[in-house]
């Protein structure tokens, strides 16, 4: 699959939104998280300016917001359109991330919600809990 990345736009909000309650509603609802239209939105809002539209063959199929400041960097989000879950894309996409964190030399840090089975994913590729703040667990990986 040829996934390439383009700056996302107030065009996409519509688009992602949906993604969003597509990919997050259940472990929103399974952490005690209101899934509200103002919740997906303030996260979608959230460092917009370092968000990026994943693109399949040109089309939206996902979105990766990496806040990349300082010595410690930020995944906010990553998310990918449902038939794209579980083809591997989003371990190749984080691994592309922490390669950049290393060539920089900086860490990198996540948060993820409790009832999210991308703990997991996230556990093998080297991130730790240093941390649990209200239904999130804090992750770092130091390079």
């Amino acid at each position: 699959m040829n996934i390439t990345t383009r700056p996302a736009l107030d065009a996409d909000i519509p688009w992602l939104l949906q993604l969003r309650r597509t990919t997050m509603d259940a472990h929103l609802s399974a952490s005690g998280t209101p899934a509200t239209e103002a919740n997906h939105m303030e996260r979608l809002r959230k460092r917009f300016d370092c968000a990026e539209v994943l693109l399949l063959d040109g089309q939206p199929a996902g979105l990766l917001k990496v806040a990349r400041d300082g010595d410690c960097w930020e995944l906010i989000q990553i998310q990918l359109a449902p038939p794209l879950q579980g083809h591997g894309i989003g371990r190749r996409l984080i691994e592309q991330v922490i390669a950049e964190a290393r060539a920089a030399q900086v860490a990198l840090e996540l948060s993820v919600l409790t009832a999210n089975p991308a703990r997991k994913l996230y556990e093998r590729l080297g991130f730790a809990v240093t941390g649990i703040e209200g239904n999130q667990y804090r992750m770092r990986l130091d390079v």
